[in-house]
């Protein structure tokens, strides 16, 4: 896919790797870029289109498909990060995790699939993690969603090729923005992340892993749960 000329929806449009994306399809020649938010008003990026967007919200997601109509890329970013653990956090937090990252990125994919069917397919990009492979008891809300996300843009994949959609997932360890400022770690700059994931699409790539640390897991995967969970190895 090309991006100069594209049109492009993102969700989670008005900040940290939301945002960043905004401003690369903006440099790279998109004729229009949605940046969809709960609240429009914060959206900064100066030339998007601010549109109102809260994908647990079905009413929501569908007012914003019939309002935008021309995008030919949609980009899945929007996402929450609650810390709940796997024994003590509630399960209003993983409904929440559930109903932002797999419900409501599947619903958005849904109801722009056929918008992106009549402007030619195009192509959509889900923003996973690479906690979709490997899971913190920590975090494990979070985590959980992931790996389902990873599911759903997997069977979207398959199902979206019928009519010329691409689905390219995107896969990236920490990063700086506000989701994560808390934590004392690596972080990559979100705006080189934008970067190579939109270059992915434009390849065409099935996935993107975006650093070293998203490789390093992804290659583990074959090597059995004790490569990726040192923890329990035998002694």
């Amino acid at each position: 896919m090309t991006l100069d000329g594209s049109v492009a929806l993102v969700t989670g449009g008005n900040r940290g790797l939301g945002d960043k994306f905004v401003r690369a399809l903006l440099e790279a020649g998109a004729s229009k870029v949605y940046a969809a938010a709960r609240d429009p008003r914060t959206v900064t990026a100066e030339g998007a289109v601010p549109i109102a967007l809260d994908l647990t919200d079905h009413a929501s997601v569908l007012a914003a498909a019939e309002q935008a109509q021309d995008v030919t890329l949609l980009i899945n970013n929007a996402g929450s990060s609650t810390g709940a653990d796997i024994l003590d956090g509630g399960f209003d937090a993983y409904r929440l995790e559930f109903d932002t990252h797999v419900l409501g990125t599947l619903d958005v994919t849904r109801s722009f699939a056929p918008v992106l069917a009549r402007n030619g397919g195009g192509a959509v990009l889900n923003v996973l993690s690479v906690l979709s492979w490997v899971s913190f008891p920590e975090a494990a809300a979070y985590c959980a969603a992931k790996a389902a996300e990873w599911s759903v843009t997997n069977a979207l994949r398959v199902q979206l090729a019928g009519q010329g959609t691409q689905v390219t997932a995107l896969h990236v360890g920490y990063m700086d923005t506000d989701m994560i400022a808390s934590l004392d770690v690596p972080k990559s700059d979100p705006a080189e992340i934008a970067r190579i994931a939109l270059e992915g699409v434009e390849k065409g790539l099935p996935e993107v892993l975006a650093d070293e640390v998203s490789r390093t897991v992804r290659a583990g995967l074959s090597a059995g749960v004790e490569a990726l969970y040192p923890q329990l190895a035998r002694g």
